[in-house]
């Protein structure tokens, strides 16, 4: 009787894995969209902002060269403030995604609402000139903006307990790591390769888990700087190499390696995760045993 093949190369077993990799990727980003449910449909409702500014740019068309330049400034107006719209909502969503976070350096839904009110306040004096008008319809711009996506976070988030230096550093190296996986990305998008891309990317996810439990106890990033430093930079040069020669062999045994390059870097990074995790609830218990030691000798001595 034939035996059925497999093994790690075989081709039905590296189907499976890819299956299984896609699947705990899947997961992972529905977890990471749960955080960001409330800012995200703001982001879509964002990309009606350039509808005026592209009505008033096709209303121009014909008009003598004065009217036109003043159309085509009101246009740039309000897709500026479009454009800023969905930046402030990004940088509204990175901001609710960590636990600790400093406010965004430019209020950027701040200005988009002030560009709309300005583009309003403009285009309606420039139609019928009536200043007072014009005055109203721009308040009332501005508000709707502000109704329809909110403000800009005016105040830093902080962990308890965490000196702000601390938080600082773990910031910062968060967003050199996190640079870093975004070069990988890249990188690997220009292979036009599904697999490779499926598995860099839950490698990432795998990785920003870590990023995550960093940014929740700033104290673990010495336990774990040299993997937001070296292995990733590591990782990243690694990928650097592989598309260059990808690219030019479609070598299969290069693609063989780099993908268990990934999967040893994924369970390592989730192994150290996960002891992260365990030291936390570590010293947890050795809290609890120490309070509950002191209640007793309290207790002695009532």
């Amino acid at each position: 009787m034939g035996k059925k093949f497999g093994g790690k190369f075989s081709p039905q077993d590296e189907h499976v894995s890819d299956i299984k990799v896609a699947i705990k990727t899947e997961a992972k980003k529905r977890k990471r969209k749960e955080r960001t449910s409330q800012t995200k449909p703001a982001g879509s409702r964002a990309n009606w902002l350039y509808l005026p500014a592209l009505i008033m740019l096709f209303r121009s068309i014909g008009d003598g060269a004065a009217d036109m330049s003043i159309s085509l400034v009101i246009s740039a107006i309000w897709a500026l403030g479009a454009y800023l719209t969905k930046e402030g909502i990004r940088a509204e969503i990175a901001f609710h995604e960590r636990q600790s976070a400093r406010r965004p350096a430019i209020p950027r839904k701040f200005f988009a609402a002030a560009l709309s009110g300005l583009g309003v306040a403009w285009a309606t004096y420039y139609n019928d000139g009536h200043a007072v008008a014009s005055l109203l319809y721009s308040v009332c711009a501005i508000g709707l903006h502000i109704a329809a996506f909110g403000i800009d976070p005016m105040k830093d988030k902080s962990i308890e307990g965490i000196d702000d230096f601390q938080q600082d550093r773990a910031q910062k190296a968060i967003a050199e790591a996190e640079q870093r996986l975004i070069e990988m990305s890249e990188a690997i998008r220009t292979l036009r390769d599904r697999n490779l891309s499926t598995r860099v990317h839950s490698f990432a996810e795998t990785a920003r888990d870590m990023f995550d439990r960093i940014a929740a106890d700033p104290n673990d990033l010495s336990a774990a700087r040299k993997y937001l430093t070296v292995y990733l930079e590591g990782a990243k040069e690694a990928t650097l190499r592989f598309c260059d020669l990808y690219l030019q062999s479609r070598d299969e045994k290069a693609k063989r390696d780099y993908i268990a390059l990934l999967d040893d870097l994924e369970e390592n990074f989730a192994d150290r995760t996960q002891r992260l995790l365990e030291n936390d609830k570590a010293n947890l218990n050795v809290e609890i045993e120490v309070l509950r030691e002191r209640l007793a000798e309290e207790a002695k001595k009532h």
